[in-house]
């Protein structure tokens, strides 16, 4: 598979079930709300003040738009990551999945991926 890394450092966000969310900017915007919580994936510049915030997250994108039959993708990323020890949190769109990670493991995440046999194309705008 062919990964991008997506610009711009990120942070993912827990915040109160219906939380109030800054709007959607930057490369890579993702929201999920649940009866428990609300969490957001946003452009750390634009993380909201409350909640519990970790940024310095990464995104790959994995180049698409993937058939929503596939099976195995994110498995197939997921593993030689596990076993360099890189923790990930998956992202899956109606297009494509996303796998963001620590920004200071992009070095050993890359080096594991392409062990792999992915491509990991680093520093490029999406085509």
């Amino acid at each position: 598979m062919r990964l991008r890394v997506l610009d711009g450092s990120l942070a993912l966000c827990r915040l109160a079930p219906g939380a109030a969310v800054p709007e959607a900017r930057g490369p890579f915007w993702s929201l999920t709300r649940t009866a428990a919580e609300t969490s957001l994936v946003c452009a750390e510049d634009d993380a909201p003040v409350k909640g519990t915030v970790v940024g310095g997250y990464l995104a790959l994108e994995v180049e698409g738009p993937l058939d929503l039959a596939l099976t195995g993708v994110m498995a197939a990323i997921a593993e030689p990551l596990a076993d360099a020890g890189v923790p990930i949190l998956p992202i899956a769109t109606h297009d494509t999945d996303y796998v963001l990670l620590p920004g200071a493991l992009l070095g050993v995440a890359a080096e594991a991926l392409r062990a792999a046999g992915h491509d990991v194309i680093e520093n490029a705008q999406p085509e």
